[in-house]
């Protein structure tokens, strides 16, 4: 018998036992894919499920009535106007509050910021602030806009408190997608010359507008339903008139003073007809309900595109 049988006969029971061991975890694999399909598929059956209830409860109450209506003690007479009028002057707040602030934060944080036990501790604090809980948001929003700055129970205040709830995001999102660009175009950049802001300005940005916008409208998907920092601060469960209008007819045109009115927005109202007992108020409620899920999966569709429409050519 040969030196090499000897070796092979050897080898044979770990060659068996490590055989057993990659089935083994093949089998687990396996076992853990259906585990997680299955999951995955239970998940979207029951939104599935609680949508298409929604639609059939909602549809046939949604008219031009609905969204140009106040809300009323008769649920055949009320409506949404102004609910979805608030909904997007808050938005508009909101949007103007936190996009320029935490796309400023992330381009400091991502390419000036030393990287330091400081940067690293900014960076914790603001990926934990990601995740505390919106009711945190609406008592610090009630303490220092409200009683320390004395901007009341406004719009102002609820788009300033929406924007601090979303700001985290916007700020995580601009560093990922900064992050993302090859080091090689900064570098390009400046063996031409540029400086490092022209750099960003010119090619930096414009290469991650796509990832930037994507997480923006994904923290403004997650604000317009948003309800209790809302209620926190004083938003009202039933107003019958609309804020000032922003246009002016007589000189400079042009007032804030919508910024300083009370307001409610679609949420809110979903939750004061909801809490009826009348049955007429449910399918308001679901009606409502249905006009609110358009918003945002119009808001996230649009997220979709504009990442395909920035993405689209670009190959590293």
């Amino acid at each position: 018998m040969t030196v090499k049988n000897l070796q092979q006969q050897n080898q044979t029971p770990e060659l068996e036992e490590l055989r057993a061991n990659i089935d083994r975890r093949k089998l687990l694999s396996a076992l853990f894919a259906v585990i997680g399909l299955l999951s995955i598929l239970a998940g979207l059956i029951v939104i599935l499920a609680l949508v298409i209830q929604l639609a059939v409860e909602g549809i046939p109450r949604l008219s031009w009535q609905f969204f140009t209506s106040f809300p009323s003690s008769d649920p055949e007479m009320a409506g949404i106007l102004s609910a979805w009028v608030g909904s997007f002057l808050v938005m508009l707040v909101t949007t103007a509050a936190a996009v320029p602030l935490g796309i400023a934060a992330g381009i400091y944080l991502e390419e000036y910021a030393r990287k330091d036990w400081l940067s690293a501790l900014i960076e914790i604090n603001v990926t934990n602030l990601a995740g505390v809980p919106s009711i945190v948001y609406g008592l610090l929003a009630l303490g220092f806009f409200n009683y320390i700055l004395n901007l009341g129970e406004s719009i102002l205040t609820a788009g300033l408190t929406l924007g601090l709830l979303i700001l985290p995001v916007v700020i995580v999102t601009t560093r990922e997608a900064l992050r993302a660009i090859p080091d090689s175009l900064r570098e390009a950049a400046y063996a031409l010359g540029a400086s490092k802001w022209r750099t960003i300005w010119d090619h930096v940005l414009p290469y991650s507008a796509g990832s930037i916008l994507t997480g923006i409208i994904i923290g403004l998907s997650r604000a317009i339903g948003e309800t209790a920092p809302l209620v926190t601060i004083g938003a009202l469960t039933f107003i019958a008139f609309l804020p000032p209008s922003p246009i002016q007819p007589e000189f400079p045109f042009f007032s804030l003073e919508w910024l300083k009115s009370p307001f409610t927005v679609m949420p809110i109202q979903m939750f004061n007809w909801v809490s009826r007992p009348e049955i007429e108020f449910q399918v308001n409620a679901a009606a409502a309900g249905v006009v609110l899920v358009f918003m945002t999966l119009t808001m996230n569709g649009l997220a979709i595109y504009l990442r395909y429409r920035f993405r689209k050519g670009i190959k590293w």
